[in-house]
């Protein structure tokens, strides 16, 4: 993790496919954004006018399969973990996300169409220091079998994903991640989403997975992976389970320096742990630069827990 300068996007690019669960049509604008903008979601095409939406955990509305954001008036953007798991994976800090459709598009069903816009578009590094939320102490979230916690760690960014599933085919897998864009890139970025067989009935009923194909997710049954294709890595479902993480803990507003632990989670769980650490003013700080490099050095701390423009402990965590 590099700690010096803010980044954002050279230029635009921009990415159509459908949403996996809506299966509406939409195309997506990636571009620059100013100093200390973080990502911003701009919902174009509704009456007539555009409507923002920061990429906080404060704007999350919904989390089942997905996670939804949105304001006042209602849901915005759904299914916003991939393209925010590409930015912060590969080191962007502030950019605009323009979208012309209720719902991210899936694409393969990975964050790779997403880091190769942001290849398109190039990264530009920009005046002000790069800014973290530091974990100062442990905060941890159980609910039934599954739990998370985000706990103080002196290098970076660590993620360590365990999933464990009834479906022999997966089964339990495990996969640990110290963030850097090449390993994003090499890891990370690839892995698709994944489903069983036997849930598609019961999530179309739901008004789910409308736009699922072999194209976008890999899919199991009782006894194989459906796709022709194979796997694009053994343990591809806890990779991807590691991108949805990154994504996720994205809308902290700013990059963590800490470590995240997940045991049978998903986006309900990342942000419950999120606003659970957000909530506790003493389990985190703001720290900036090359101060931010090692926990053990002298930490320079900014403002008062202000997080994209915004008093990130305003609120308290979300558990259900």
């Amino acid at each position: 993790m590099k700690f010096s300068r803010q980044t954002t996007l050279r230029a635009q690019a921009t990415v159509a496919g459908v949403g996996v669960h809506s299966g509406l049509p939409v195309t997506v604008t990636l571009g620059p954004a100013p100093i200390d903008a973080g990502f911003i979601f701009v919902r174009t095409g509704l009456d007539g006018c555009d409507r923002e939406v920061q990429a906080t955990a404060e704007q999350v509305v919904a989390t089942d399969f997905q996670t939804v954001l949105g304001d006042s008036k209602g849901p915005l953007v759904s299914t916003a973990e991939h393209v925010l798991a590409a930015l912060r994976g590969m080191g962007v800090d502030n950019a605009t996300i323009e979208i012309d459709g209720p719902e991210v598009p899936i694409m393969d069903g990975s964050a790779a169409p997403f880091v190769a816009a942001i290849d398109q578009a190039g990264i530009a590094t920009q005046s002000a220091q790069r800014r973290f939320i530091q974990v100062l102490k442990p905060v941890s979230v159980a609910t039934g079998d599954s739990f998370g916690e985000l706990r103080p760690y002196a290098n970076g960014f660590r993620t360590e994903i365990e999933i464990n599933f009834a479906n022999p085919v997966i089964g339990r897998q495990s996969y640990a991640l110290d963030l850097s864009p090449e390993r994003f890139r090499r890891e990370i970025a690839r892995a698709r989403t994944f489903g069983l067989m036997c849930d598609q009935a019961r999530l179309w009923g739901a008004g789910y997975a409308r736009g699922a194909s072999f194209d976008n997710t890999v899919v199991f049954d009782d006894e194989r992976l459906l796709n022709p294709e194979g796997l694009r890595y053994a343990d591809e479902c806890a990779r991807h389970k590691v991108l949805d993480a990154i994504g996720d803990l994205a809308l902290a507003g700013l990059p963590l320096l800490g470590a995240y632990r997940s045991v049978r989670g998903g986006h309900k769980l990342n942000h419950a742990v999120l606003t659970a650490l957000l909530a506790d003013r003493t389990a985190w700080r703001v720290v900036e630069g090359e101060a931010a490099r090692r926990t053990t050095r002298p930490v320079v701390e900014v403002g008062s827990g202000i997080v994209g423009g915004r008093i990130a402990a305003a609120y308290g965590p979300d558990v259900s």
